[in-house]
């Protein structure tokens, strides 16, 4: 029976860093090689980086990356290699995997399914592939397929491997992280699996992208629907598996839509003696806290390495959302590299203060003071004989947030770091935020984290720290922006269970406020809230980017125009 060993190269890319993705790729092949392996894979678009978005749209960038491909033809001595990269042929780009062997271009596959939807705009950049792609080596049959082309049920993609009767599908993808998505990913390659009867080996990108990450994961799928190999989520992987063929079909047959005669196509075959079986490493899972917690953390890092930034500094109010960004650019950049900044008032509590104190203690990073009373008292002085009001109110307490972004953005300027913003998604979804004040900065760390999640991942990484490296005084203590005397979130917003709950269902299931009614809510607070979400969309739009977690984000997965009526005139009733 035909044996075949396949490796899968999880890479992390950088889009456009043509020259370290380029040796990236050589090392993983030189890898494979050495290891006698047939066939290596590389998911989508590797050569460029995925997503390229409107670079796609410069002549040279796309240049570039056809040089790319010359430069690792080059390199494919004695071994076969499919790899994603933007083919430009015909004046028309695609989303294309090369397949090379023995410094030849053997062929290219277009992908046919480009996804349009969420954060991804293909139909924005590519050209529809219109054929499905099978080659024959060491008398097994592959087809070659890229992310959404097995994901569209009965697609041609599904329906081309199941006629031909193809043993192997390769799929190469770019499938960004968020929590549940393992789950639907096995789910739809069992599917795909079953209905060719093939094997399928998912290879999946790994790393941070601007507000998308990446989480790996690639694995092989039996015809059965069992997975039989996985590689690490959130980090670098390489996967080699044996895969035995257990019926020598000889040739392929095909009642397919496509000629098999203009489809097929044949690589040279290799007589390894394999000594050691690879079959059967599965790299262990994380649970749904710890996988939240590893795409934070990878996002923070690669958002920061890959722009150039070496240290972060972030605020410590001595609440909760600024303690867990803390630990999480900790835990992804060293203490070293971390700097936290307290800004006391005088509505600053002893207690948070001591608790941002103790907090910067526990992780070891450098800590700095300086106060706002004095700044703020000045900006009151200049604002005396236009102000004139007794109640100061609302425009007060920003000028205490904005003043408390300058400190930030100065110390960023004056020393080249990375401020990390610390709103949490249900305030930013509500416009619990402040422009130009707690929302100025570079990167939002927990942007797309629901307060109740901001809570749990910071029990999480306690367990996962061994010690309460965030104070518990800081998880009993109720939420406050401490603007004023005595301020409390729940003075302006209802409980948080409450909140959350809400806005999952009208932001990321997108529910009609009658069926959000029928889940027990009261009408008011639901009137409330997606007012709130509604005129809030200008702050949104000047909030720096955030790392994605759940399945719609504010940004590219859910896109309204500021100015529009259609939404703030809908009314919830109890009827």
């Amino acid at each position: 029976m035909p044996v075949i060993r396949i490796a899968q190269a999880q890479i992390n890319t950088l889009v456009g860093g043509f020259s370290e993705n380029i040796e990236k790729i050589i090392d993983f092949i030189e890898k494979a090689r050495n290891q006698d392996t047939d066939i290596i894979t590389f998911p989508e678009l590797t050569v460029c980086g995925y997503p390229p978005e409107d670079l796609l749209l410069k002549s040279e960038f796309l240049k570039e990356n056809l040089n790319a491909i010359e430069h690792i033809r080059q390199q494919t001595k004695d071994i076969a290699v499919v790899v994603g990269y933007a083919d430009f042929c015909n004046c028309e780009v695609y989303n294309a995997a090369a397949i090379i062997q023995n410094q030849k271009l053997v062929k290219t596959y277009h992908k046919v399914e480009l996804p349009n939807y969420g954060p991804f705009d293909e139909k924005r950049y590519f050209k529809r592939g219109l054929r499905s792609l099978v080659f024959e080596m060491n008398r097994i049959f592959f087809t070659v397929t890229i992310c959404e082309d097995i994901w569209i049920e009965g697609g041609i993609s599904e329906h081309f491997a199941g006629k031909s009767r193809a043993d192997i599908i390769l799929n190469i993808s770019a499938s960004p992280f968020h929590m549940d998505k393992v789950g639907i990913r096995l789910r739809i390659v069992d599917r795909f699996a079953k209905s060719t009867n093939a094997f399928v080996c998912f290879n999946n990108l790994v790393g941070g992208q601007d507000e998308l990450v990446f989480d790996g994961g690639s694995f092989v799928m039996n015809p059965q629907g069992k997975v039989i190999a996985r590689a690490k989520r959130f980090k670098e992987d390489f996967l080699i598996t044996d895969i035995q063929i257990g019926r020598d079909k000889g040739s392929l047959k095909s009642t397919g839509p496509y000629d098999p005669k203009e489809a097929l196509i044949s690589l040279e075959s290799y007589s390894h003696e394999h000594k050691t079986i690879f079959a059967g490493i599965l790299a262990n899972e994380y649970g749904r806290l710890g996988e939240v917690y590893q795409c934070l953390i990878l996002g923070t890092k690669d958002y920061a390495k890959k722009n150039g930034f070496k240290k972060v500094v972030t605020g410590l109010s001595g609440g909760i959302d600024s303690s867990l960004t803390a630990v999480i650019a900790v835990d992804a950049l060293g203490p070293e590299n971390v700097v936290g900044v307290t800004m006391p008032s005088q509505y600053t509590s002893c207690e948070t203060l001591s608790d941002a104190e103790l907090l910067a203690e526990n992780l070891e990073i450098q800590l700095i003071t300086v106060p706002l009373k004095d700044i703020y008292r000045s900006y009151v002085y200049a604002f005396r004989d236009i102000f004139k009001d007794e109640e100061r109110g609302v425009t007060y307490e920003n000028i205490q947030a904005r003043i408390r972004g300058n400190i930030l953005m100065a110390l960023s300027n004056r020393f080249s770091w990375l401020v990390l913003t610390t709103g949490n998604k249900s305030e930013i979804a509500v416009g619990y935020c402040t422009l130009y004040g707690d929302m100025a900065g570079g990167f939002a760390v927990i942007k797309d984290v629901p307060k109740t999640i901001v809570y749990e991942l910071s029990e999480y990484v306690n367990a996962l720290w061994g010690r309460n490296v965030i104070p518990q005084s800081v998880l009993q203590r109720p939420p406050s922006a401490e603007l004023r005397p005595d301020q409390r979130d729940e003075d302006t917003l209802p409980p948080y269970s409450i909140l959350d709950n809400i806005l999952r269902a009208y932001v990321e299931k997108d529910k009609p406020i009658d069926r959000i009614i029928h889940s027990g809510f009261d009408p008011d607070i639901i009137n409330d809230i997606v007012r709130m979400v509604d005129r809030n969309e200008y702050k949104r739009r000047q909030a720096p980017p955030g790392i994605k977690i759940t399945p719609k984000a504010f940004g590219k997965d859910r896109r309204l125009p500021i100015t529009n009526s259609c939404l703030r005139n809908t009314k919830a009733t109890s009827e």
